[in-house]
């Protein structure tokens, strides 16, 4: 991981206006040219049963959370954008345990670190950043729950025209990586996708997909024909 040049402490808190009642010397620490990470992009950020080191402060880029199988076979739970967090680093932090999930540089990154002894200190004495963690642990277990919700009770082609609705247009992406997000395999993605193009839903080419019929995958997936 490189280091990257000063952030400045305005630029900061505009992303993460819960730390507006930090210190000025605990803001400039954060914000010294060492100490921001420039990551590329593919890296990994943690892996499974490693301990946690702090609380990430994304500034620029997208991280993906992924929980692998002994087979090798991954299934997207979340992504982090800046201005958020990760919600598995803060149950870590929180229970003092090790992380359940690996982290993945999904694009370049810039990232700033919290230490965790600073984290804890705000946990227990600033309502607003406590409320902010919080906030983020809620609305992830909301979607976590919607996920669970859909691998359990959702045929894979319902949710793979879901994921399509959802990306913007071309869709720029592999077969494996749509595999990846769903928790399938890209055998069984690649097959369903030719479905939909010999139904007239999209047509494919080499890492692009084109959808063809907005209304014939939301019938598909279920979705309100007028979203």
């Amino acid at each position: 991981m490189e280091t990257g040049s000063e952030f400045s402490p305005g630029k900061l808190l505009a992303l993460y206006p819960a730390l507006a009642s930090l210190a000025h010397n605990e803001i400039a620490v954060l914000c010294k040219p060492d100490a921001m990470a420039v990551i590329p992009e593919g890296a990994e950020l943690f892996v499974e049963r490693q301990d946690c080191r702090g609380f990430p402060l994304l500034i620029s880029g997208t991280i993906k959370v992924v929980k692998s199988t002994p087979a090798g076979r991954e299934m997207l739970l979340y992504r982090v954008e800046p201005g958020g967090s990760c919600v598995i680093t803060s149950s870590c932090l929180l229970g003092h345990t090790a992380y359940t999930a690996r982290g993945v540089a999904e694009t370049p990154l810039r990232m700033l670190m919290l230490p965790t002894p600073l984290f804890e200190k705000l946990i227990a004495g600033n309502a607003p950043f406590r409320d902010f963690v919080f906030h983020l642990l809620a609305d992830r277990i909301a979607e976590l729950m919607q996920l669970v919700e859909e691998v359990a009770f959702h045929r894979l082609d319902q949710r793979l025209a879901k994921l399509l609705l959802g990306k913007s247009e071309p869709i720029h992406a592999t077969h494996q990586t749509l595999a990846d997000e769903l928790g399938s395999v890209r055998e069984i993605v690649s097959r369903l996708l030719k479905g939909f193009a010999a139904q007239g839903l999209v047509a494919l080419g080499r890492e692009r997909i084109d959808l063809l019929d907005r209304d014939g995958l939301k019938q598909l997936a279920g979705v309100d024909q007028h979203t």
